[in-house]
């Protein structure tokens, strides 16, 4: 019998990791700076054509939940930078098929695996 199981999949910091990381992050708050600048813009012309209070409480919602994925991308970049090189980071879980027998051992089957990386190449399968 196959059953699925997730797989934490771990990243080892090293320069070259910790350097897409940080475009990444940095990206992806200028990604959300973008965002919120254009609900911005779509709040003005609704604040103008609309008095629903219900669509301008959207826009609202919306920009707050962009600056609160800001922040965390500014959290983010501070913590990278006071990791030390060699460190381990959890990048995803990936589900993965193992095969189940009679007489297998269920515990030793369903410890928690791990796959480690570094610099895109899988260093590890504990």
């Amino acid at each position: 019998m196959k059953i699925i199981y997730p797989i934490t999949v771990k990243q080892i910091l090293t320069e070259n990791s910790k350097e897409k990381l940080i475009h990444k992050w940095q990206a992806k708050k200028e990604e959300m700076k973008r965002e919120c600048d254009q609900l911005y813009f779509q709040l003005k012309k609704a604040e103008k054509t609309t008095k629903n209070q219900s669509i301008i409480s959207q826009y609202h919602q919306e920009i707050n939940k962009r600056k609160e994925k800001m922040k965390l991308m500014e959290f983010k970049l501070q913590q990278i930078d006071m990791l030390p090189l060699g460190s381990e980071l959890k990048e995803r879980e990936v589900n993965a098929v193992i095969e189940v027998k009679e007489g297998d051992n269920w515990d030793q089957l369903l410890n928690e695996k791990t796959i480690v990386i570094e610099d895109g190449v899988v260093k590890e399968i504990r």
